[in-house]
């Protein structure tokens, strides 16, 4: 018989090789996942968090507990911040998505260990410090870009046109003349952020691509969703499809949240 001392050395050292073992198990996502109950909504420029107003209240009906950031749009650093924050709300596994100029803020912020998955709608993607102007440049150009309006104070908007028609094109004209009139307008620098980190190399991803969209290119949609391997729908939407399709978007985010 082994003598109780060596006993409590052997408890002891299987206790640790067991901790141990759990450990690598998390760092590999090998090790079994909470439920995800959090979802964190990242909007895009020339909107706020009000863009996500469609899409809150049904996956609340869902039971998911929702936040939407409000991103100062002055520089990526700043909107990555806001998103940070937010996430240190939250009290568990978390669905991070994001629309438009938003998905350069989830690749970044969404390496935090809180995020369990990344859903990008109609959304930038970029790889760690890649120029997403760049980028864009091998695709069509879309019309909506040929409205932006810069002003002396540094800062900048959609002009009407380009908001109504190219924005917001599938809406009703009356409610997207309303988003035209709440539009955040962004630093004229904000477009020059780098990531650091592209979260979608290490996190599941989803991704909704607009076809109709003339604000970001379909066909650089269709580029990047492809690229990080994502689970991709693709609807006949302009760029806002959290708003003409929002039954589709809460669908797709309550797929990646497991639901």
């Amino acid at each position: 018989m082994l003598s109780k001392a060596l006993s409590r050395t052997l408890r002891t050292a299987t206790f640790a090789a067991a901790g141990a073992i759990t450990l690598a198990l998390a760092s590999t996502g090998m090790a079994h996942a909470e439920p995800i109950h959090n979802v964190v909504l990242v909007h895009g420029a020339y909107a706020d968090g009000s863009s996500w107003s469609e899409v809150i209240p049904r996956l609340q009906k869902a039971g998911l507990h929702v936040t939407a950031v409000q991103n100062p749009l002055t520089s990526l650093a700043d909107d990555v911040e806001a998103t940070r924050r937010i996430l240190a709300q939250q009290d568990g596994p978390t669905v991070l998505v994001a629309h438009s100029w938003g998905g350069m803020v989830i690749s970044q912020a969404g390496v935090d260990p809180k995020v369990a998955a990344l859903v990008y709608v109609a959304a930038r993607a970029p790889d760690a410090g890649e120029d997403y102007g760049a980028l864009a440049a091998r695709f069509p150009t879309p019309p909506a870009s040929a409205g932006l309006v810069k002003s002396p104070d540094g800062f900048a908007q959609l002009n009407e046109q380009a908001f109504v028609h190219d924005f917001a094109g599938d809406l009703d004209p009356a409610r997207a003349e309303a988003l035209y009139a709440v539009q955040q307008r962004v630093a004229v620098t904000l477009f020059s952020g780098r990531t650091t980190d592209a979260a979608w190399h290490s996190k599941p991803s989803w991704y909704a691509v607009s076809a109709n969209d003339r604000t970001i290119s379909p066909e650089l949609q269709r580029f990047m969703a492809k690229r990080m391997g994502a689970t991709t729908i693709e609807l006949p939407a302009s760029h806002v499809s959290l708003i003409s399709h929002p039954d589709e978007i809460t669908a797709l985010i309550l797929k990646a949240a497991g639901k």
